[in-house]
């Protein structure tokens, strides 16, 4: 006589599958987005300084020019201090009458084959023109 064995055995102990929640997956994208949206606003301030850094400033140089002219050769001194403060003329009212003044007093340095060294008066009006100027 055999008996016949039974397979269904009640188990106690064994639960059921349960849904586990992962956000691992939701972090790296989030730190992921983080870090691509600093990196984006990263190379944007350094375009930006890049660019600034290689602009060319026309009042700039014209300033640094006028700022290191040599008054040994007063002709073409005359003929640059009217060249580059033209650049500044238009600044105001104050700074456009000063270039004129200017200009009329270079005149006489300018049109001539031979010409001598500028008189005090008139290099005090360059400096005070130079003095003027904002950049």
């Amino acid at each position: 006589m055999k008996q016949e064995q039974s397979f269904d055995i009640p188990l106690h102990d064994i639960k059921n599958i349960v849904d586990v929640e992962e956000y691992s997956l939701y972090y790296f994208l989030g730190a992921s987005f983080f870090v691509l949206l600093l990196l984006i606003v990263v190379a944007y301030f350094l375009y930006k300084w890049l660019k600034k850094k290689d602009k060319f400033n026309l009042r700039k140089e014209n300033y640094k020019a006028l700022n290191n002219l040599d008054f040994s050769d007063a002709k073409k001194s005359a003929y640059d201090i009217t060249a580059y403060g033209a650049t500044f003329k238009d600044d105001s009212p104050r700074h456009h009458e000063m270039y004129l003044n200017l200009t009329n007093r270079l005149e006489v340095y300018k049109y001539k084959k031979e010409v001598g060294a500028f008189d005090d008066e008139t290099i005090g009006y360059m400096e005070l023109y130079k003095g003027m100027i904002d950049v």
